[in-house]
């Protein structure tokens, strides 16, 4: 990948990491903090997001345009939006089986580590589990 290339995305994730926090707040002010809404706003504003820059016209996968906006800024506010367009593309070709289980075992594992992680991350610091 070319100079160009990683600027594009760090530029985009620097933009996307700010994005995420003012979303995420101003969402969680609005709302309340009963209930992750501001993380729910994220991942589907995101979602849309991706949707829009994966469907414009002439939009290619190699281009600066595509490594700013869906992997640098997308992916730093959210990467459920890579997830959520990958498991809809595999939709879109027929592949329907395999989208169920992008979505069954991704929502499981990562579940799973999270809960792996905070298991060991109590061990570790002498708290038990």
């Amino acid at each position: 990948m070319n100079s160009g290339a990683y600027l594009a995305v760090a530029l985009g994730s620097a933009l996307g990491g700010m994005a995420r926090y003012l979303v995420s707040v101003s969402v969680a002010r609005a709302l309340g903090t009963g209930f992750p809404w501001g993380t729910l706003a994220v991942n589907m504003s995101g979602a849309l997001i991706i949707g829009l820059i994966a469907g414009w016209p002439g939009m290619h996968t190699a281009s600066g345009a595509w490594l700013f906006f869906a992997i640098g800024l997308c992916g730093s506010y959210t990467t459920v939006s890579s997830f959520s367009l990958q498991s809809v593309e595999l939709l879109r070709k027929g592949k329907h089986t395999a989208a169920f289980i992008n979505v069954l075992v991704s929502a499981a594992a990562c579940l799973t580590a999270v809960w792996l992680g905070l298991m060991l991350i109590s061990r570790l610091a002498g708290g038990g589990a």
